[in-house]
C-alpha cells in the first residue's frame, strides 16, 4: 500500500493554486492564436489583448484575472493509497489557504451564501473525489471564477426533447450569457446521470485539453455541430463580435433514467484554469 503524507499534498495544492491563477495553458493559448488568424480586425485586438495580458501576467507574476475564483478539486485516489499525517480534506483545503496568502491572491469565499461573511482564506473548497483501483494519487485544481460560473445552467429535459432539445437548451444559455463569461469560452456539457451528476460532468469536460476528439464519435459530431452553432452567434471575443465565440465544446455522458433527459452546461472563460498533480 502506497502512503501519501499531508504535508506533500498541501505543498503541491498550494503550488499549483498559485500557477493556475498565474500561466494560460498551453492548449488554450494555441486555441486562441488559432483564432487570431481568422478574425477581423476588432475581434482580432480583443484576441490579441487577452494574449498580452497572458504574458504580462507570466512575466510579472500576477493573476490573469482578477477574478481568482472559487477552488473546485478533483481528486482520484485508488483503493491501495493510504492519507497519512492528517485529513485529506483538511490538506487540501490548507494547501489552498497558503497559495491564496503566499501568491497575493484574492479572497471570495463566503461563509454562508446569505449572511455574505469573507472566510479570508479562499477557503473551503468544493471537492469530488473518485475511488478507482490501484495506488494513484491525480488532484485537478481548478479555480472557477463567477463570471463564467454565474451563466452556467442546469434543466431536466424530457427524453422526447432528444437531441434537437439539448441543442437548443445549450445555444439558449450561450446566447443569454453574451458577453458575461469573458469569451472566447469553453463549454462544458454533462448529459445523463442525475441532476448533481450531469452538473459534475459538465464542469469536468472543462478539463479536457482544447483541440482534443472525444473519445465517443457520435459525441464528437454533436461537439463539432455545436461549436459552429455558437460561433455563429456572432457574439465574438469579450461580446465586441466576431467568428470567435467558444474555443471548444465538450461533452461528457452518463446512463440516466428511463424517464429523464438531464442536461447541463457549465460555462468556463477564455482562461478557464486548471493544474493536476499526481503522487
Amino acid at each position: 500500500m502506497k502512503e501519501i503524507h499531508v504535508d506533500e499534498i498541501i505543498k503541491n495544492v498550494a503550488r499549483l493554486c498559485i500557477s493556475s491563477n498565474i500561466f494560460i495553458a498551453e492548449d488554450i493559448k494555441k486555441a486562441l492564436e488559432r483564432a487570431l488568424e481568422r478574425e477581423d480586425e476588432k475581434a482580432g485586438a480583443v484576441l490579441k489583448s487577452i494574449l498580452e495580458n497572458a504574458e504580462t501576467a507570466e512575466a510579472s507574476r500576477l493573476p490573469l484575472c482578477q477574478d481568482t475564483g472559487m477552488v473546485v478539486v478533483f481528486v482520484e485516489i485508488g483503493q491501495d493509497t493510504r492519507i497519512i499525517g492528517g485529513n485529506l480534506e483538511n490538506a487540501i483545503n490548507e494547501g489552498i489557504r497558503i497559495g491564496y496568502e503566499d501568491g497575493y491572491l484574492r479572497k471570495s469565499v463566503i461563509k454562508d451564501p446569505l449572511r455574505r461573511e469573507n472566510t479570508r482564506d479562499n477557503t473551503p473548497a468544493v471537492i469530488h473525489y473518485k475511488i478507482v483501483e490501484g495506488d494513484i494519487f491525480k488532484v485537478t485544481v481548478s479555480p472557477k471564477g463567477f463570471g463564467s460560473e454565474n451563466m452556467s445552467a442546469l434543466k431536466m429535459l424530457m427524453p422526447s426533447d432528444g437531441l434537437e432539445g439539448i441543442k437548443k437548451f445549450v445555444i439558449k444559455t450561450i446566447v443569454e450569457a453574451d458577453s458575461n463569461p469573458c469569451p472566447p469560452i469553453i463549454v462544458g456539457i454533462g448529459i445523463g446521470g442525475t441532476m448533481e451528476k450531469a452538473a459534475i460532468m459538465g464542469k469536468e469536460a472543462l478539463l479536457r485539453k482544447v483541440g482534443t476528439k472525444n473519445e465517443d464519435d457520435f459525441l464528437n459530431d454533436i461537439e463539432q455541430q455545436l461549436l459552429e452553432e455558437i460561433n455563429s452567434t456572432g457574439i465574438g471575443p469579450s461580446g465586441f463580435g466576431g467568428k470567435t465565440t467558444a474555443l471548444a465544446v465538450h461533452i461528457n455522458a452518463y446512463p440516466t433514467h428511463i424517464a429523464g433527459l438531464p442536461v447541463a452546461v457549465n460555462i468556463g472563460c477564455h482562461v478557464t484554469r486548471h493544474l493536476e498533480f499526481s503522487l
